[in-house]
């Protein structure tokens, strides 16, 4: 057992009252009839799965990943954190067997026994330190730092137990510490290794590392000396298809197991074959179109304000995705904690629009760049957005580049104006969201938009310190509305997990935060 304050369990009680009420299903697939399988025979224990993907991992770091598609590939696999989220979303022990809170600045954890990392390090309190000194380092430079920049000291009490000391009360704490940034990291790999820990990743879960080769697969094999329960694969291959259509294609004729980042325009496809199903199941993410503010004439609140109000979400809804998904109504989905149902975007109104548009100077519109990168059903999403901006004079050209340069460009270079893009939550929490898409630092590079405000910082904050679960409620459902009304972002689409699944493949589900879960997977011959 384990032991939480009342707090947690304020939040905890809270947080699941407002998944029963929007229906969610974490962890399962739904009862699509498309989904049920046929009984597999001769199931047993074993074998190599392979995952087929759009993308390549850029950095297997815990502390330098920057999106959830990297971090799936090791969050549970082969680095494991002191708590966890289990299917329902509910916070559980992992390296931790137990922790409280002893005031509202310190928290204790009762750390696992008979533990090792991959190479052979015995897990202790000081492996916990070594890890959380690691990201909070200047010199060290994570770009996840900011995730913790609330935690004062790490202080070992004894091999098997160790206090978190705060300088101020954080309510994301035990949120962040299941997430893929609160991976613990073997200390004799952080000395050995340090900034290429990327390239030989040491962690404690149920798979290890085995090999890189960038740009084409990731392989895990099966950790002999795990301390749960054993997993159920002997390896696990992450491959490279940046095709669409060729992913499906190698679940279909058994190349592959798994194709995950699938286009809903292929559902049909999938659904008529006997040789795999489609897997979906609740998300926390969300969909949008985003503006860099620091590029004009984007820094202008009206033409930010035009274009939002000349971009009909609902019809990209139903016309590019079929109603996969729902409408959003803001940067938050509703499986998140504070999530408000009542913050607005501005409505469709082109004449409105076009009056904005001539009081910023721009009564004939002008040209602009809109960047997406090319997954279908994100390119389609792009193109009619291009369509109905001409509708107000405005011609965006649109850049349609890989995954990894999207990334790069919308939280390194900067160098974009309009992008289409998705956010998912690692968490549960509205923090993560906030704090990583619209505070000033941006969580390091997370900031897309450019933004700063005092207002929404100051609002950012308060929601972290915050204890009180309704009060927090408050605060984020006030930032999201300085959000929408900064016309910072258009909500379009409240995310669903989609994969293709082998009809020989049981027990496979992808967590709400987006995490693929493996430890219930066989492969029947």
């Amino acid at each position: 057992m384990y032991t939480q304050t009342s707090l947690h369990r304020r939040i905890g009680l809270l947080l699941a009252a407002i998944m029963v009420l929007a229906g969610c299903s974490f962890g399962q697939e739904p009862p699509h009839n498309n989904q049920i399988a046929p009984t597999p025979q001769n199931v047993a224990e074993g074998g190599t799965l392979i995952i087929v993907r759009m993308s390549d991992a850029t950095n297997l770091d815990p502390h330098f990943i920057l999106t959830i598609n990297e971090a799936s590939v090791i969050q549970g696999k082969v680095y494991e954190g002191l708590v966890k989220r289990d299917r329902n979303m509910n916070i559980q022990p992992q390296l931790a067997t137990a922790w409280k809170q002893i005031d509202d600045l310190t928290w204790e954890f009762t750390l696992r026994q008979g533990v090792v990392f991959h190479d052979g390090t015995p897990f202790q309190a000081q492996a916990v330190k070594k890890t959380f000194d690691r990201v909070l380092d200047p010199a060290v430079a994570s770009p996840r730092a900011a995730m913790f920049d609330k935690i004062k000291q790490v202080r070992v009490i004894n091999p098997y137990k160790v206090q978190i000391i705060l300088h101020k009360p954080f309510a994301p704490l035990l949120s962040i510490l299941a997430s893929h940034e609160g991976s613990i990291i073997s200390p004799t790999a952080i000395d050995k290794y340090g900034r290429e820990l990327s390239q030989h990743p040491v962690g404690t879960g149920p798979y290890r590392f085995q090999s890189w080769e960038h740009g084409s697969q990731i392989t895990l094999s099966k950790n002999q000396f795990y301390w749960g329960e054993a997993a159920t694969l002997d390896h696990v291959v992450f491959k490279v298809v940046p095709d669409d259509a060729a992913r499906i294609a190698m679940v279909e004729n058994g190349e592959a197991h798994i194709a995950e980042s699938i286009p809903v325009m292929e559902l049909d496809r999938i659904q008529a074959s006997n040789q795999m199903r489609v897997y979906r199941s609740d998300a926390l993410g969300t969909e949008f179109i985003g503006f860099n503010v620091a590029r004009p004439p984007l820094n202008d609140i009206r033409v930010r304000k035009a274009i939002s109000m000349a971009i009909e979400t609902g019809a990209i809804i139903k016309g590019v995705y079929n109603n996969v998904g729902t409408k959003a109504n803001s940067p938050i989905g509703p499986q998140v904690f504070g999530y408000s149902p009542t913050v607005k975007s501005y409505p469709y109104d082109i004449n409105q629009a076009r009056r904005l548009l001539a009081e910023a100077g721009y009564p004939d519109g002008f040209p602009i760049h809109m960047i997406t990168y090319n997954r279908r059903d994100r390119i389609l999403v792009a193109q009619v957005i291009r369509s109905q901006l001409k509708g107000i004079g405005v011609d965006a050209e649109l850049k349609v580049v890989s995954y990894d340069d999207f990334v790069r460009t919308i939280e390194q270079t900067k160098e974009h104006e309009i992008f289409v893009s998705g956010w998912g939550n690692a968490t549960g929490d509205a923090d993560y969201n906030q704090y990583n898409l619209f505070h000033t630092s941006g969580g390091g590079a997370g900031n897309s938009f450019q933004y700063s405000n005092p207002e929404l910082d100051r609002l950012i904050e308060a929601g972290r310190v915050e204890t009180d679960p309704g009060k927090r409620l408050a605060i984020y459902a006030k930032a999201q509305e300085v959000e929408l009304q900064d016309a910072l972002v258009v909500p379009i689409r409240n995310l669903e997990n989609l994969a293709v699944i082998s009809n020989r493949i049981q027990g496979f589900s992808i967590s709400p935060a987006g995490y693929v879960n493996l430890d219930q997977v066989v492969i029947s011959q």
